[in-house]
């Protein structure tokens, strides 16, 4: 699918950090911006491949105009896939022509719906993965260890992806990891762009996001569902961090209107 089509039309989608369920894999060809990958924000632009494994936390955040591709490979396909995300950035023009036209080559398939084309994509999905694993070596033969300032902050990442919805704060989180608060901040800040303590509430903010628009569950089991007191301080962390309830939200995304003067409704 397209870029656009895989970050959906809605920018927090893409730019909150989050995970797929998916191997994800795109491929930029026009544009650029930032990601978010384990928790180490990069920029990308033209020619940048981003290889992200399903579970992983990660964000997008690029340009209106820019373009790409992006394959989505369920991991029942086992489709050979690196432990953790990857962005590659190609200079040389015949990889980039092979990972376009593998790219390509799908997308005509899936549109089409032929006869076999399970197989076919299939077998496309394995090609993809062995020009993955050559590009990865190709262009870094040698892997060096992480900085420790890395590891620590896609420790955390891992962390947050596993029990954001558990209601623990940051500080458990560092203790958990064996370090203090202050010092997972200033990691964060140095290797995220942001601190420990938001980059966790961005991912319950998607969580939570996700959950007024793809469900109709009401306020009060979605607020236990991400580990919130109560239904009130669920609505209090909502207004305080989007600027709107959870009722007002909800309505934006099924696109209802917003109650007239006199209507009342529950946060």
């Amino acid at each position: 699918m397209t870029l656009a089509q895989w970050a959906g039309p809605a920018r927090w989608k893409a730019e909150l950090p989050h995970s797929h369920d998916t191997h994800s894999i795109l491929w930029i060809t026009r544009g650029q911006g930032r990601c978010l990958l384990d928790g180490i924000r990069r920029g990308v632009g033209v020619h940048n491949a981003v290889i992200i494994p399903a579970g992983t936390l990660f964000s997008t955040d690029l340009a209106r105009l820019g373009f790409g591709l992006v394959c989505a490979i369920p991991p029942s396909e086992a489709v050979p896939m690196p432990d953790s995300a990857q962005l590659l950035r190609l200079r040389d023009v015949h990889a980039q022509s092979e990972l376009t036209t593998i790219l390509e080559t799908m997308q005509r398939e899936d549109k089409a719906q032929r006869p076999f084309s399970d197989e076919a994509m299939r077998a496309h999905a394995v090609l993809l993965g062995v020009w993955l694993r050559r590009s990865m070596i190709e262009q870094d033969p040698d892997p060096v260890r992480p900085p420790a300032a890395e590891r620590l902050v896609r420790a955390y990442a891992a962390l947050i992806e596993r029990d954001h919805a558990t209601g623990k704060p940051m500080a458990d989180f560092a203790r958990a990891l064996g370090v203090t608060p202050t010092h997972l901040t200033r990691t964060c800040r140095q290797c995220a762009g942001m601190s420990a303590s938001q980059l966790l509430t961005q991912r319950i903010l998607h969580a939570a996001r996700s959950l007024l628009e793809h469900s109709d569950h009401p306020f009060n089991r979605i607020a236990a569902m991400l580990g919130f007191r109560s239904a009130a301080y669920f609505s209090r962390f909502m207004l305080h961090h989007t600027g709107q309830t959870p009722t007002q939200l909800r309505r934006e995304s099924h696109g209802a209107p917003m109650p007239q003067a006199g209507e009342r409704g529950f946060g």
